[in-house]
């Protein structure tokens, strides 16, 4: 890999594990739902001009947008709303790795041996162990929350496979035209008043919101395609492995966030867990593994 586009991998690394920050500050400012809105509205301005008609598959697009757009996001923002250790979140949210495993076996048929079989129970079984922390017990609807937003990229990432070959900014700008509809009717009935105090957001707030929105889902997300276009699935993959862990350590300078010996064991146990399935799901993908 050539050093510059190295550096790339690791700069989005660095980005997705602060967007922690930002996801945390934007939605104590805002509102959860609200908070999302916004940032699906930045999203939306921004890739308005690759937005394109998709003939026969727009069912699909809605479908996508709904699942991991506006559910996907909007579980995320309630469950940083609900929870003060987002360290627990970020290792919680890496359940959306196992879970799409587990779907392409379910409904793709996909064969996995011992090794990801391990991996999977080995994941999961982390984040119990940090549910029932006594140190964090009164984040468990917060973890359950990511545990669903996981899920709910997991399916997306199917449905993303049924849209290949549509650019990816078409893709993004979809998502939040789809999204920003449904966010809106949520913020006005769940989040009563805040899209109208939303002018009065501090510069700092909209600074967050448009890190979420540019750097961490466009650049991120986007360069992350770009890369998946030109080196092997194994190779990219493997380099985001450190996004958690930069995620928990940012956490914990930046917001403060205990770390107790017991959620040191669980998050080591799911993020042993993803990083077995990431290694043995890509070197499949690349064809060196049966």
């Amino acid at each position: 890999m050539k050093p510059l586009h190295l550096a790339f991998i690791l700069l989005i690394d660095l980005i997705w594990a602060g967007n922690i920050v930002a996801v945390k500050a934007a939605v104590d400012a805002a509102g959860p739902i609200t908070a999302v809105l916004l940032r699906y509205s930045i999203v939306a301005l921004v890739c308005l001009p690759w937005l394109r008609w998709l003939p026969g598959r727009m069912g699909l697009v809605i479908i996508t947008g709904l699942v991991a757009g506006a559910l996907f996001m909007g579980l995320g923002a309630i469950s940083f709303g609900v929870a003060d250790n987002v360290s627990a979140l970020a290792i919680a949210g890496q359940l959306g790795v196992p879970f799409s495993l587990l779907l392409a076996v379910v409904i793709y048929k996909e064969h996995i041996r011992w090794p990801r079989i391990t991996a999977i129970a080995l994941s999961f079984a982390g984040v119990v162990v940090m549910g029932f922390d006594p140190a964090i017990i009164h984040e468990r609807l917060g973890l359950l929350l990511t545990v669903g937003a996981a899920f709910c990229w997991a399916v997306g990432n199917l449905l993303f496979r049924k849209l290949a070959g549509v650019p990816v900014m078409t893709i993004h700008a979809w998502l939040a035209m789809v999204s920003v509809p449904v966010l809106l009717a949520a913020s006005l009935w769940f989040e009563p008043g805040q899209l109208a105090r939303a002018a009065d957001l501090s510069p700092s707030t909209w600074g967050w919101l448009a890190y979420s929105a540019l750097l961490s889902s466009l650049l991120g997300h986007g360069g992350m395609s770009w890369l998946f276009q030109r080196y092997p699935v194994a190779t990219v993959s493997s380099l985001t492995l450190p996004t958690p862990l930069l995620a928990v350590g940012i956490a914990v300078l930046v917001l403060g966030t205990p770390i107790t010996p017991q959620m040191m064991v669980g998050g080591a146990l799911t993020l042993v867990g993803i990083a077995i399935i990431t290694f043995r799901t890509a070197k499949a993908r690349d064809g060196d593994l049966p």
